[in-house]
């Protein structure tokens, strides 16, 4: 936290003023300056270059955040560490064989210790075939849907209003990508948001909504290029 940071976010307890050190949850940018901090971190860009007359820049201590500090790249050529973006601290690391993933991993905790960046061990899982990462399960197979997150979506009982069909089509939007022909069998019930929704008591309009429910529950696994390589996963 810069000192300017500190100062907008502190608060007041029964024993006193209190401001933060690092950075918590909670404040408005927090999300994205992690995520910024991150890349940073693990895919090459180091250093943001500095920019003449930043207001920014002023109000910046190098002795207290030195890596809030714009400057010039440290390695211009340094490669990504992991070869993708993760989201927030949720890191996934990929590779073709046992000796590519020691590597990378190799590589990922040279950069925490740099960073002074910490990962939980017990939240952690190393070496796995398939992980669940962002509520989906990964594997060299793959990307497949959750069950127990599918469960939520096929219990759900027959939309009784236009609102209710609204929330209905925007869950199943998240596994639109699993479900084959999705638009066709969604067309008409999204027509429905145009309509008077009387119109759904149209065996057709139900059927649509039986239909979709139905292909939540199939074997929901989308497939990539088979892969030869003993692919290993972590999730740090």
């Amino acid at each position: 936290m810069t000192d300017r940071a500190r100062a907008i976010s502190a608060f007041i307890t029964p024993f006193g003023l209190f401001e933060w050190n690092r950075m918590p949850f909670g404040l408005k940018n927090a999300p994205q300056s992690y995520q910024r901090m991150l890349d940073n971190a693990l895919y090459g860009f180091t250093r943001i270059p500095r920019l003449e007359g930043d207001p920014v820049s002023k109000q910046l201590d190098p002795k207290t955040s030195p890596d809030l500090i714009p400057a010039e790249p440290k390695d211009d050529g340094k490669k990504s560490v992991l070869g993708r973006r993760s989201y927030i601290d949720d890191i996934l690391i990929t590779a073709e064989s046992w000796d590519h993933l020691r590597n990378r991993v190799e590589g990922l905790l040279d950069v925490c210790d740099e960073w002074n960046l910490s990962i939980s061990v017990v939240k952690s899982f190393w070496g796995k075939d398939q992980v669940e990462y962002l509520g989906h399960k990964v594997s060299n197979h793959g990307l497949e849907a959750t069950p127990k997150d599918l469960s939520a979506l096929t219990d759900l009982s027959f939309p009784g209003s236009l609102r209710a069909m609204q929330s209905f089509l925007g869950s199943l939007n998240y596994y639109s990508k699993f479900i084959e022909d999705y638009a066709i069998y969604a067309a008409v019930l999204y027509e429905l948001r145009e309509v008077d929704f009387a119109a759904m008591n149209k065996p057709e309009n139900r059927s649509r909504i039986q239909d979709l429910a139905a292909a939540v529950g199939d074997d929901m696994e989308q497939t990539g290029k088979p892969a030869e390589a003993d692919i290993r996963w972590i999730r740090a």
